[in-house]
């Protein structure tokens, strides 16, 4: 395995990611911001923040299993939420469980969320980018 996730004694441990990864493997994979896209392109949950969220992280392991990886391999991530609010997080980590429960458990490496005014499309409500390692 070429990440290890740490939660630092003197750190928060937060539920949904780790503080710190550290990772050991050779080659970097750079994921692109994923948004709530099928394959054909077509937006997925119009309006609906969690089905979005789970579209997402489907891309992000698609595109990593392209190329030998997986959410294992995830040393970092950031979300962009569109119009977020603390209020928006139950739909945010809804949209999480239903990715795992499809992908089997996603790793929880360091994130950072950030609130933005808009993405590249007006359905679009979530953006999710991706570091990964490989051995």
């Amino acid at each position: 395995m070429a990440v290890t996730l740490v939660n630092p004694e003197g750190l928060p441990k937060i539920d949904v990611y780790h503080q710190v990864s550290i990772a050991t493997g050779s080659r970097l994979v750079f994921v692109a911001g994923q948004v709530g896209w099928d394959a054909e392109g077509v937006t997925v949950g119009e309006g609906d923040l969690a089905a979005q969220v789970e579209r997402c992280y489907l891309n992000v392991a698609t595109a990593l299993a392209e190329v030998g990886g997986s959410f294992a391999d995830v040393a970092k991530l950031n979300v962009h939420v569109v119009d977020w609010t603390p209020d928006r997080m139950p739909a945010l980590l809804e949209g999480i469980s239903r990715a795992s429960e499809k992908l089997g458990p996603t790793a929880t490496p360091p994130a950072t969320l950030l609130g933005v005014a808009a993405l590249d499309v007006p359905e679009h409500l979530v953006e999710v980018e991706a570091v990964a390692v490989l051995d």
